[in-house]
């Protein structure tokens, strides 16, 4: 397994000083907004243009590639009859594999960065139902930030979500998670 330097948080209802005291915490150089829309309708404090200046104030580069790593893609081919996102649909899609070759690239390069979506619990997210999922195929382990100075490794959320269950069925195939939404 390779070193990560790569974090996920999510901004969940936190003031923007302890999200901030949070990525300080793991000297966090880049945040990488996630979001397929980049703004909060309940904690304007994380809309993007807001977000990038208190950042920025403190030395983290703000950079939007919810284009490439959301998980509400404009394709309208990643979602099922029911509305819901596919994420092995999207994880086939050249948009997403760019955006996992950054990730991949910044990782090679020991830059420390987090990727930020809303959810605040990595087990509710595409995170890492799909991004994390994917690293680990590459052996990278995604670091989520739970607070100031505490992480959990991927395959720690995988196996809480899980409820400690593999993430393969009895065949080997890896099981199809879907958003729990429908949109």
């Amino acid at each position: 397994m390779t070193e990560s330097t790569i974090y996920s948080i999510g901004h969940g209802n936190k003031k923007i000083e302890d999200f901030i005291d949070e990525l300080k915490s793991f000297k966090i150089q880049f945040l990488l907004d996630i979001r397929s829309k980049p703004y909060s309708k309940w904690n304007p404090q994380f809309n993007q243009a807001q977000l990038k200046v208190e950042i920025e104030k403190h030395g983290i580069t703000y950079v939007f590639i919810g284009d490439l790593l959301g998980g509400l893609p404009d394709d309208r081919s990643c979602y099922n009859y029911d509305g819901k996102v596919v994420y092995d649909l999207i994880k086939e899609k050249d948009f997403f594999k760019e955006g996992l070759k950054r990730l991949t690239t910044a990782n090679s390069k020991r830059i420390n960065l987090a990727i930020m979506c809303s959810e605040s619990k990595p087990e509710e997210c595409h995170r890492s139902k799909l991004i994390g999922q994917e690293l680990l195929k590459k052996e990278i382990s995604l670091k989520h930030i739970v607070s100031n100075k505490r992480i959990k490794f991927q395959q720690t959320v995988m196996n809480e979500l899980n409820k400690g269950k593999n993430t393969t069925n009895l065949f080997g195939e890896e099981i199809d998670f879907t958003s729990h939404k429908s949109y």
